[in-house]
């Protein structure tokens, strides 16, 4: 078993500047920032300007980069596709049924990571199997589609992330004193009650379903092939 330390100097020291962590800034991406911060060496960090986020998390991307001295690469969707979407399903499709919010994602989220995965051939993420039951089977390290794919937090619980941040400040994304565990996008993202779990303020009308966004696990059986129809049709518009 390896320790997040260990993973993340083997990405940063073997990949170089084709290796960089992914974030939005929540209290696990943080952790990656400042730890791989310590070890040196220059990281990239690069987060997905969705054009949906919380104010919050545009002040936490100024908030690193004065702290850390870094410049925070922020990747946004393909304007054009933006623009098909929601002139074919409106600006908040995602309140309509999930495969448009699974859509939305695709267009927002995925497709930009796709494209800047190009350009690595590694990268880290802030994952930890005890978010959330699909979450389970995270790897601390997996080779997917021909890149390296760091989760070196996967072992970690809510208690060891806070325990780092406290211990070495951290900086916190403000959501989180508003009751936040988990934060994405502002229409898609609440505050939740100490009763419900970490993601239950994701698409929390959604009452079946992953709660997933597609960035980590693809979604399944009838809603990959509705949402393979969608994306098509968009692109095709």
């Amino acid at each position: 078993m390896l320790g997040a330390e260990e993973i993340l100097r083997w990405g940063m020291n073997e990949f170089g500047p084709r290796f960089a962590v992914v974030t939005s800034f929540q209290k696990e991406g943080m952790v990656l920032v400042d730890m791989a911060a310590r070890l040196g060496s220059p990281v990239r960090v690069i987060t997905l300007n969705t054009g949906r986020l919380p104010t919050e998390t545009h002040a936490m991307m100024a908030t690193v980069e004065a702290r850390y001295g870094i410049t925070v690469e922020r990747i946004a969707p393909d304007p054009v596709e933006v623009e098909k979407m929601v002139e074919a399903h409106g600006l908040d499709l995602f309140r309509k049924e999930v495969v448009l919010r699974k859509l939305c994602c695709q267009v927002r989220k995925v497709r930009v990571l796709d494209r800047i995965l190009t350009h690595l051939d590694a990268y880290s993420v802030g994952l930890r199997r005890s978010q959330a039951e699909s979450r389970e089977a995270v790897e601390q390290k997996a080779f997917i589609g021909g890149k390296w794919k760091l989760s070196p937090l996967a072992l970690w619980t809510a208690a060891d992330v806070e325990e780092y941040t406290v211990r070495n400040d951290v900086p916190v994304h403000p959501l989180y004193a508003q009751g936040y565990t988990s934060i994405g996008c502002a229409p898609c993202t609440r505050a939740v009650t100490a009763e419900e779990g970490e993601r239950a303020g994701r698409w929390w009308w959604e009452v079946e379903g992953d709660k997933e966004c597609g960035l980590h696990f693809s979604p399944e059986g009838k809603m990959v092939r509705e949402l393979d129809v969608l994306v098509s049709e968009l692109m095709n518009a």
